[in-house]
Protein backbone atom coordinates (compact mmCIF):
# COMPACT_ATOMS: atom_id res chain seq x y z
CA UNK A 1 0.00 0.00 0.00
CA UNK A 2 1.34 3.62 -0.89
CA UNK A 3 3.12 5.29 2.21
CA UNK A 4 0.66 8.51 1.76
CA UNK A 5 -2.75 6.47 1.44
CA UNK A 6 -1.35 4.74 4.35
CA UNK A 7 -0.50 7.42 7.09
CA UNK A 8 -4.30 9.51 5.36
CA UNK A 9 -5.72 6.18 7.34
CA UNK A 10 -4.25 6.23 10.02
CA UNK A 11 -4.83 10.23 10.47
CA UNK A 12 -8.58 9.57 9.61
CA UNK A 13 -8.78 6.48 12.26
CA UNK A 14 -7.51 8.91 14.95
CA UNK A 15 -10.07 12.01 14.30
CA UNK A 16 -13.30 9.88 13.85
CA UNK A 17 -14.04 8.82 17.37
CA UNK A 18 -14.67 5.48 18.58
CA UNK A 19 -18.53 4.11 18.17
CA UNK A 20 -17.03 2.52 21.35
CA UNK A 21 -15.58 5.21 23.27
CA UNK A 22 -15.37 4.42 27.57
CA UNK A 23 -17.71 5.97 29.26
CA UNK A 24 -18.69 5.48 33.42
CA UNK A 25 -21.34 6.35 35.54
CA UNK A 26 -21.24 8.05 38.13
CA UNK A 27 -23.50 8.91 41.30
CA UNK A 28 -23.83 10.11 44.63
CA UNK A 29 -23.98 7.41 47.33
CA UNK A 30 -26.10 7.79 50.84
CA UNK A 31 -23.14 9.73 52.45
CA UNK A 32 -23.19 12.34 49.10
CA UNK A 33 -20.22 10.82 47.74
CA UNK A 34 -19.42 10.59 43.86
CA UNK A 35 -18.86 7.05 42.97
CA UNK A 36 -18.03 6.07 39.40
CA UNK A 37 -17.40 2.95 37.69
CA UNK A 38 -17.01 1.17 33.78
CA UNK A 39 -20.06 -0.19 34.99
CA UNK A 40 -22.85 1.17 36.95
CA UNK A 41 -21.67 0.58 40.48
CA UNK A 42 -23.69 -1.33 43.75
CA UNK A 43 -23.75 2.29 45.71
CA UNK A 44 -25.99 3.63 42.37
CA UNK A 45 -28.15 1.02 42.82
CA UNK A 46 -31.74 2.97 43.21
CA UNK A 47 -30.02 6.15 42.85
CA UNK A 48 -30.13 8.49 40.01
CA UNK A 49 -26.69 8.87 38.17
CA UNK A 50 -25.30 10.12 35.04
CA UNK A 51 -23.22 8.43 32.15
CA UNK A 52 -20.14 10.32 31.25
CA UNK A 53 -17.87 10.28 28.81
CA UNK A 54 -14.20 9.37 28.71
CA UNK A 55 -13.56 13.35 28.66
CA UNK A 56 -16.03 13.85 31.37
CA UNK A 57 -18.56 15.15 29.40
CA UNK A 58 -22.47 14.14 31.00
CA UNK A 59 -23.78 12.47 28.11
CA UNK A 60 -27.54 10.90 29.75
CA UNK A 61 -28.76 11.94 32.81
CA UNK A 62 -30.94 9.03 34.52
CA UNK A 63 -33.45 9.81 37.58
CA UNK A 64 -34.01 7.59 40.56
CA UNK A 65 -36.84 4.62 40.50
CA UNK A 66 -39.96 6.78 41.86
CA UNK A 67 -40.96 5.89 45.29
CA UNK A 68 -44.44 4.11 45.55
CA UNK A 69 -45.88 7.30 47.06
CA UNK A 70 -44.25 9.12 44.50
CA UNK A 71 -45.17 7.18 41.60
CA UNK A 72 -48.98 7.90 43.33
CA UNK A 73 -48.73 11.18 43.02
CA UNK A 74 -46.88 11.68 39.47
CA UNK A 75 -50.03 9.12 38.52
CA UNK A 76 -52.59 11.71 40.43
CA UNK A 77 -50.58 14.75 38.70
CA UNK A 78 -51.53 12.86 35.17
CA UNK A 79 -54.26 11.80 35.49
CA UNK A 80 -55.69 15.69 36.87
CA UNK A 81 -53.95 16.99 33.88
CA UNK A 82 -56.02 14.70 31.25
CA UNK A 83 -58.99 15.60 33.14
CA UNK A 84 -57.91 19.15 32.73
CA UNK A 85 -57.29 18.85 29.31
CA UNK A 86 -61.10 16.53 28.67
CA UNK A 87 -62.41 20.07 30.15
CA UNK A 88 -60.72 22.08 27.82
CA UNK A 89 -61.68 20.18 24.87
CA UNK A 90 -64.91 20.01 25.64
CA UNK A 91 -65.59 23.97 26.16
CA UNK A 92 -63.94 24.57 22.83
CA UNK A 93 -66.79 21.80 21.11
CA UNK A 94 -69.64 23.66 23.41
CA UNK A 95 -68.17 27.43 22.61
CA UNK A 96 -67.80 25.94 18.51
CA UNK A 97 -71.47 24.48 18.85
CA UNK A 98 -72.72 27.81 19.96
CA UNK A 99 -71.36 29.88 16.87
CA UNK A 100 -72.40 27.17 14.90
CA UNK A 101 -76.14 27.69 15.85
CA UNK A 102 -76.49 31.41 16.42
CA UNK A 103 -75.53 34.25 13.80
CA UNK A 104 -76.42 36.90 15.82
CA UNK A 105 -77.13 38.38 19.22
CA UNK A 106 -80.50 38.76 17.43
CA UNK A 107 -80.66 35.00 16.74
CA UNK A 108 -80.18 33.99 20.93
CA UNK A 109 -82.65 35.96 21.89
CA UNK A 110 -85.31 34.58 19.40
CA UNK A 111 -84.42 30.82 20.08
CA UNK A 112 -84.90 32.09 23.75
CA UNK A 113 -88.43 33.80 23.14
CA UNK A 114 -89.49 30.57 21.06
CA UNK A 115 -88.77 28.20 24.42
CA UNK A 116 -90.24 30.34 26.69
CA UNK A 117 -93.30 30.45 24.73
CA UNK A 118 -93.08 26.44 24.05
CA UNK A 119 -92.75 26.19 28.12
CA UNK A 120 -95.61 28.48 28.64
CA UNK A 121 -97.78 26.46 26.58
CA UNK A 122 -97.56 23.27 28.06
CA UNK A 123 -97.66 25.13 31.28
CA UNK A 124 -101.41 26.76 30.73
CA UNK A 125 -102.35 22.79 30.07
CA UNK A 126 -101.32 21.69 32.91
CA UNK A 127 -102.71 24.17 35.28
CA UNK A 128 -106.30 24.18 32.86
CA UNK A 129 -105.59 20.38 34.26
CA UNK A 130 -105.19 21.23 38.10
CA UNK A 131 -108.38 23.64 37.39
CA UNK A 132 -110.48 20.97 36.51
CA UNK A 133 -109.18 18.62 39.64
CA UNK A 134 -109.94 21.38 41.72
CA UNK A 135 -113.78 21.65 40.06
CA UNK A 136 -113.51 17.79 40.73
CA UNK A 137 -113.27 17.76 44.19
CA UNK A 138 -115.38 20.75 45.23
CA UNK A 139 -118.08 18.90 43.73
CA UNK A 140 -117.28 15.69 45.42
CA UNK A 141 -116.62 17.96 48.47
CA UNK A 142 -120.66 18.68 47.69
CA UNK A 143 -121.97 14.77 47.70
CA UNK A 144 -119.75 14.14 50.84
CA UNK A 145 -122.21 16.94 52.97
CA UNK A 146 -125.11 14.22 52.02
CA UNK A 147 -123.47 11.47 53.75
CA UNK A 148 -122.69 13.50 56.96
CA UNK A 149 -125.09 11.66 59.21
CA UNK A 150 -124.96 7.79 57.00
CA UNK A 151 -121.97 5.88 55.86
CA UNK A 152 -120.43 6.88 52.94
CA UNK A 153 -120.55 4.42 49.58
CA UNK A 154 -117.19 2.93 49.02
CA UNK A 155 -117.46 4.42 45.27
CA UNK A 156 -117.14 8.20 46.74
CA UNK A 157 -114.38 7.39 49.23
CA UNK A 158 -112.54 6.05 46.18
CA UNK A 159 -113.44 9.44 43.86
CA UNK A 160 -112.61 11.59 46.69
CA UNK A 161 -108.78 9.72 47.22
CA UNK A 162 -108.18 9.75 43.42
CA UNK A 163 -109.25 13.40 43.20
CA UNK A 164 -106.81 14.17 46.17
CA UNK A 165 -104.04 12.14 44.43
CA UNK A 166 -104.84 13.99 41.23
CA UNK A 167 -104.80 17.88 42.45
CA UNK A 168 -101.53 16.76 43.93
CA UNK A 169 -100.32 15.14 40.91
CA UNK A 170 -101.13 18.33 38.93
CA UNK A 171 -99.27 20.70 41.60
CA UNK A 172 -96.53 18.96 41.03
CA UNK A 173 -96.45 19.39 37.62
CA UNK A 174 -96.76 23.33 37.74
CA UNK A 175 -93.93 23.51 39.83
CA UNK A 176 -91.91 21.54 37.26
CA UNK A 177 -92.69 23.78 34.74
CA UNK A 178 -91.94 27.05 36.91
CA UNK A 179 -88.19 25.18 37.38
CA UNK A 180 -88.38 24.53 33.82
CA UNK A 181 -89.13 27.87 32.73
CA UNK A 182 -86.33 29.59 34.95
CA UNK A 183 -84.09 26.81 33.92
CA UNK A 184 -84.77 27.91 30.04
CA UNK A 185 -84.21 31.10 31.23
CA UNK A 186 -80.41 30.69 32.64
CA UNK A 187 -79.94 28.90 30.12
CA UNK A 188 -80.21 31.30 27.34
CA UNK A 189 -78.80 33.78 29.59
CA UNK A 190 -75.79 31.92 29.74
CA UNK A 191 -75.43 31.49 26.08
CA UNK A 192 -75.84 34.74 24.99
CA UNK A 193 -73.10 35.85 27.94
CA UNK A 194 -70.80 33.39 26.12
CA UNK A 195 -72.00 34.14 22.82
CA UNK A 196 -71.38 37.93 22.85
CA UNK A 197 -67.97 37.25 24.87
CA UNK A 198 -66.21 34.44 21.80
CA UNK A 199 -67.59 37.17 19.27
CA UNK A 200 -65.96 39.98 21.03
CA UNK A 201 -63.13 37.92 21.91
CA UNK A 202 -62.85 36.60 18.33
CA UNK A 203 -63.45 40.30 16.96
CA UNK A 204 -60.55 41.81 19.59
CA UNK A 205 -57.97 39.03 18.17
CA UNK A 206 -58.72 40.21 14.36
CA UNK A 207 -57.85 43.60 15.28
CA UNK A 208 -54.87 43.05 17.44
CA UNK A 209 -53.66 40.61 14.19
CA UNK A 210 -54.05 43.70 11.82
Amino acid sequence: MDRHVLLSLLLMTTLVPSAHAAKSYCCSDERGRQVCGDSLPRECFGRAYREVSERGTTLRQVEAPLTPEQQAQRDAELASKKKEERAAMEEKRKNQALLNTYSSEKDVDVARARALTDVESRAKEVQAKYTEAVKRKQKLDGELEFYKKKPMPPELTEQIRASEAEIKAQQNAIEAKRQETEQVRIRFDDEKKRYLELIRGGKNAASSGK
